[in-house]
């Protein structure tokens, strides 16, 4: 290579290249292990289950952030990653990008579990479990509702959480920066962007669309995190 010639992987800081590389390792039983029951053992034991499910475990709070459920999933956060963690370390420095990242990770997966116990109480007047998702009885007791209250016990994965408190960081910092976006032809600057994209998750949070299983409440947690610490932290 000439010596004018750049890599793009130079200039990657040093918590975000071992976040892209923990979060690569944690995707390879996803490529080797093909079979669906062995992903689904992956899944069952590191992602984030609701703290009353059969399955929740304390580490899952922090080991979602490394399991994504496919390829697009962990393609576009690592992108995210890659594009906007090295400039927002450069200016937070690195013990601070580590803080602010895993404090988003973790609190976007409370606020999570907060709203699917939230749902929970709605649909059944507790924020317990009465029997197991897979009980016989399951349906026969929720009714119309055993389909939403089956949702509130579906897994959360991915570093989505995380990625939005970069983001929303990134933008706070950096709010005229230029951003190009994919089928957008003309560049948009952050403080656009990022508030569109906010208010999007607001509409699919609260909408609960069919067929959706974006934990979209994660993403918001994230942001309104990474939005307290970078004020906090008093950066401008």
């Amino acid at each position: 290579m000439s010596p004018q010639r750049q890599s793009p992987f130079d200039n990657l800081t040093p918590v975000v290249k071992n976040l892209l590389i923990i979060n690569l390792i944690c995707f390879i039983p996803f490529i080797i292990l093909s079979d669906s029951k062995y992903q689904e053992l992956v899944v069952n034991n590191f992602g984030l289950f609701y703290f009353d499910s059969p399955k929740f475990k304390v580490w899952q709070i922090l080991t979602y952030m490394f399991i994504h459920g496919g390829w697009a999933h962990i393609l576009f956060n690592m992108f995210a990653l890659f594009s906007f963690g090295p400039i927002l370390e450069y200016a937070i420095g690195p013990k601070k990008f580590f803080n602010l990242y895993f404090i988003c990770g973790i609190g976007a997966g409370l606020l999570q579990m907060l709203v699917q116990g939230i749902e929970l109480q709605h649909y059944t007047g507790s924020f317990l479990t009465l029997p197991a998702p897979d009980d016989a009885s399951y349906i026969m007791l929720y009714g119309a509702n055993a389909a939403k209250v089956a949702g509130i016990f579906t897994p959360i994965v991915g570093a989505s959480g995380a990625i939005f408190g970069v983001l929303v960081g990134f933008g706070m910092l950096y709010p005229d920066l230029e951003l190009m976006l994919l089928f957008v032809p003309v560049p948009i600057k952050a403080k656009y962007i990022i508030p569109i994209y906010i208010i999007i998750e607001l509409i699919s949070g609260f909408g609960q669309f069919s067929g959706d299983n974006v934990a979209h409440f994660a993403h918001l947690g994230g942001a309104l995190l990474g939005f307290i610490m970078i004020k906090v932290w008093r950066y401008r």
